[in-house]
């Protein structure tokens, strides 16, 4: 298939169904865009800007992902998963 078409699916199910974590990066990179258009016209130097922006990005990030899931972080596949309890073996101890 090549790389171009795995792309090409890639965008293709972003664009048809996307999951919960595309949704809230697509949020967060959209209120970057938008916080560094904000701080270029404030005319912050390009360092305070970007650094500035990814850092609303973060935050519209969080915000984001917790309206869509409830939750500040995403859900771990396997967290309700208590059956299979791994015990600690700490390889230094005699």
């Amino acid at each position: 298939m090549g790389l171009l078409g795995e792309i090409k699916a890639d965008v293709v199910g972003f664009v048809r169904d996307p999951t919960d974590e595309q949704k809230a990066l697509f949020v967060a990179v959209v209120v970057m865009m938008i916080a560094d258009r904000a701080f270029w016209w404030i005319d912050f130097p390009l360092v305070v800007r970007t650094t500035a922006a990814v850092g609303v990005g973060f935050l519209g990030l969080f915000v984001a992902s917790y309206l869509i899931t409830g939750k500040f972080v995403p859900p771990d596949g396997n967290a309700d998963d208590e059956d299979e309890r791994d015990e600690y073996v700490d390889e230094l101890d005699p």
